[in-house]
C-alpha cells in the first residue's frame, strides 16, 4: 500500500515538473522572441492613447515618454514621440512642444505625417500671437512654417487649413505695421511714418488697409513737403537775420 502511495507521488511530481518545464520553455521563448515586450509597449500605448483622449495629457507625457525610452526600436516608438508632442500641444507648452515637432521632423523628414507636424510647429507659434501693439514675432514664425507647408505640400488637407490661418497672420502684420506708422505719424516722426505705411502697402495688399495706408501716405508726404518749404525758407533768410 505504501509503495502504491510512494509510486502516486512521484507520478504527480513528474508531472508537475513536466508542466513547470513547459511553462518555463515558453516564458523563455516568449522573452527570446520579443512577445513579452511587444504585450508590454502595447499596454502602455493603449493606456497613453487613452489618456490624451481622456485629457490627462500630463498623465499622456508620461507614459509615451516611457515608450520612447523603454521601447526606443519598437514599431510604437515613433508614434510616441509625436503624441508627446501633442499632449505638449494640449497642455499649452508651445514652446516645449514645437521643440518636440521640430525634433520629429529632423529625426524622421520623410514620415507620412511631416504636413501635420508643419502643420503643428505653425500652429504653436500661430497660438502665442500677440496685439497689434507688440512685435510679432511669433506671427512671423508662424507665416514661415504655414508658407513651407504650402509649398511642399500645396494639395495635402493640411494645407488648406494653413492657408486660411496664413491669411490671418498676414493681417496681423499688416494692421501691426498701421499701428507703428500711426505711432511716429501722432510723434511727427513723417518720414518713419511714410516707411511703415508704404511697407503695409507694398507687402500686404488686399487685406482691409490700403485705402487706410493710401490716405496717410498722403498726409505724410503733404507733412514732408510742408517741413522742407518752410526749412528752405529758414535757409532763404539766414544771411539777413544776423542783421536783423
Amino acid at each position: 500500500m505504501r509503495r502504491q502511495s510512494n509510486r502516486f507521488t512521484m507520478i504527480l511530481m513528474l508531472m508537475l515538473s513536466f508542466f513547470v518545464f513547459l511553462n518555463g520553455c515558453s516564458t523563455i521563448n516568449r522573452l527570446l522572441s520579443g512577445e513579452e515586450e511587444e504585450v508590454d509597449v502595447e499596454e502602455l500605448m493603449t493606456d497613453g492613447m487613452s489618456q490624451l483622449e481622456r485629457g490627462s495629457y500630463t498623465a499622456a507625457i508620461e507614459t509615451f515618454t516611457k515608450v520612447k525610452d523603454r521601447y526606443p526600436y519598437s514599431k510604437f516608438a515613433i508614434t510616441a514621440e509625436m503624441k508627446v508632442a501633442d499632449a505638449l500641444y494640449q497642455t499649452e507648452e508651445y514652446d516645449r512642444a514645437y521643440e518636440a515637432y521640430d525634433e520629429f521632423e529632423k529625426l524622421h523628414p520623410k514620415h507620412k505625417e511631416i504636413p501635420y507636424i508643419i502643420y503643428q510647429k505653425a500652429m504653436c507659434q500661430f497660438m502665442q500671437m500677440t496685439t497689434r501693439d507688440r512685435e510679432q514675432v511669433h506671427t512671423v514664425k508662424a507665416k514661415e512654417e504655414f508658407e513651407r507647408l504650402i509649398s511642399r505640400f500645396p494639395k495635402d488637407a493640411y494645407a488648406d487649413r494653413a492657408r486660411k490661418n496664413l491669411r490671418k497672420c498676414l493681417i496681423y502684420l499688416a494692421e501691426h505695421e498701421i499701428y507703428v506708422g500711426h505711432f511716429y505719424f501722432k510723434k511727427g516722426f513723417y518720414r518713419a511714418a511714410l516707411a511703415r505705411y508704404t511697407y503695409a502697402l507694398e507687402n500686404y495688399p488686399d487685406l482691409g488697409h490700403y485705402s487706410e495706408a493710401l490716405e496717410y501716405i498722403s498726409q505724410c508726404k503733404e507733412k514732408l513737403a510742408t517741413e522742407k518749404g518752410l526749412e528752405e525758407a529758414k535757409k532763404s533768410r539766414w544771411p539777413f537775420s544776423i542783421w536783423r
